[in-house]
């Protein structure tokens, strides 16, 4: 049983620092990418990578429940110690994640189709964009059914195993794009190439891993995988109205930079070049803090599980200073180095000096960003997914009313304050339900 006196700063930062450096190496992919482009090809590759990147972030992210939902559900059987429940939530996530991933490849034209005629860019770089697109939907089964294994290995507080998945994918991916796309000169199409060879590759890997330690913890003489749990359709129906929610939410946030993306492509090719290297860097901040938010995720499902209320006040407040602490940090060294790290991505001058330009504003949003991370996994790990989905319909809501005062008044920074604001919203319309969320867990 989960309690609070174990979870110190200590234990929180031991279990959070295989995670940080997991969801670094996420980010690392994209910065990757970036930097073979941004050095070997052209501003229509790398603005080409901008949409391409934006693309998939839309279709995956969209199933980011597979990922939210899973941890939340395996967290709560953790804390009531049922293990069989914990391995029935991986069988109906998996079955769900890789119908999902056959139908997208399925629906691929229509969808690149739809997409791409919402896309403002140039023709050239739409035409490169599209060669990208059709080759890296293919990996779709194996990224939803990553998402997945994930949910699983951090509903479990198995961070280190975590780690080792994503260096997998990483270290495959970083030498695969330098290969195709640096020594080879495949440009877009080998980054897309080698990205789907390390998700195929990686997922087999997380199974595998995930199978033998389930295995390990089912009891003597009880069926790995019974029908009556797996396919129980009172536990498939709670399932999908929370990925639902979720569904909901996700989209809206992937919407959210999506429209970022695309508004930075009316002003030029090179202030769609420049937002996307920053884009990356923030994302490389998220997805630190977003360590953080994975802990208390398992904390405080632990917690509802178990019914312990002192439990989750302590894994809120110690999780959330250290998330704190860490946001100043991560927005203090984009102030100093943040001219040093766009450089590195790109030689282009052009896109260079307009990035420089919008520096501190990315600076303030990731200072601002911890709170949103931090609500949003205390809100999956206790599964309350309608209340996610009604504050993300309300920050939208205010993320547009301020693009629509701000862009036409202050340009390319009246696009940062809005986005500035929207992350700030996100945080607030989550803290309209956290008094709620808190009763709702027993003494």
């Amino acid at each position: 049983m989960i309690k609070p006196e174990s979870i110190s700063y200590s234990y929180i930062l031991e279990k959070a620092w295989p995670i940080i450096l997991a969801n670094a190496a996420v980010p690392l992919l994209g910065l990757v990418d970036t930097a073979v482009i941004g050095n070997v090809g052209s501003v229509t590759d790398l603005g080409a990578i901008a949409f391409g990147a934006m693309i998939f972030s839309f279709v995956y992210w969209s199933f980011g429940f597979l990922r939210m939902g899973t941890t939340g559900s395996v967290a709560q059987a953790l804390g009531a110690g049922d293990q069989s429940e914990i391995r029935a939530v991986l069988g109906r996530a998996l079955l769900l994640a890789v119908a999902l991933g056959v139908l997208l490849i399925a629906l691929q034209w229509p969808i690149r189709l739809v997409v791409l005629s919402l896309l403002d860019g140039s023709a050239p770089v739409e035409a490169v964009t599209q060669q990208y697109f059709t080759i890296r939907i293919w990996g779709a089964p194996a990224t939803l059914a990553m998402f997945a294994l994930m949910g699983v290995l951090i509903g479990l507080g198995n961070s280190r195993q975590l780690l080792l998945v994503q260096l997998l994918l990483n270290g495959l991916n970083i030498c695969l794009d330098i290969i195709f796309a640096g020594v080879l000169g495949w440009g877009a199409e080998g980054i897309a190439l080698g990205t789907i060879i390390a998700e195929w590759l990686a997922v087999i890997f997380a199974t595998w891993l995930i199978l033998r330690e389930l295995n390990a913890r089912c009891e003597p003489g009880t069926e790995f995988w019974p029908r009556s749990r797996l396919l129980d359709a009172g536990q498939f129906r709670k399932m999908l109205a929370a990925n639902r929610d979720i569904m909901i939410r996700t989209l809206l946030l992937v919407f959210s930079f999506g429209f970022f993306i695309n508004q930075s492509a009316q002003f030029s090719d090179v202030v769609l070049a420049a937002n996307h290297i920053l884009l990356q860097l923030i994302s490389f901040a998220a997805f630190f803090l977003d360590g953080y938010a994975f802990v208390v995720e398992s904390l405080v499902g632990a917690s509802v599980g178990a019914r312990r209320r002192d439990s989750f006040d302590m894994a809120v407040k110690r999780s959330s200073i250290l998330a704190l602490i860490t946001a100043a940090v991560l927005a203090l060294l984009l102030l100093v180095f943040g001219d040093i790290f766009v450089a590195i991505l790109t030689d282009i001058e052009l896109v260079q000096d307009a990035a420089h330009n919008s520096l501190f504003l990315a600076a303030i949003y990731i200072f601002f960003s911890f709170a949103a991370f931090q609500l949003d996994g205390i809100f999956i790990g206790a599964s309350f997914t309608r209340q996610m989905r009604n504050a993300a319909f309300l920050s939208i809501f205010v993320y547009l009313a301020a693009w629509s005062l701000l862009v036409d008044r202050f340009g390319v920074n009246g696009l940062w304050w809005a986005m500035i604001i929207y992350v700030a919203a996100r945080a607030d319309a989550l803290l309209l339900y956290f008094s709620a969320l808190r009763q709702s867990i027993e003494d």
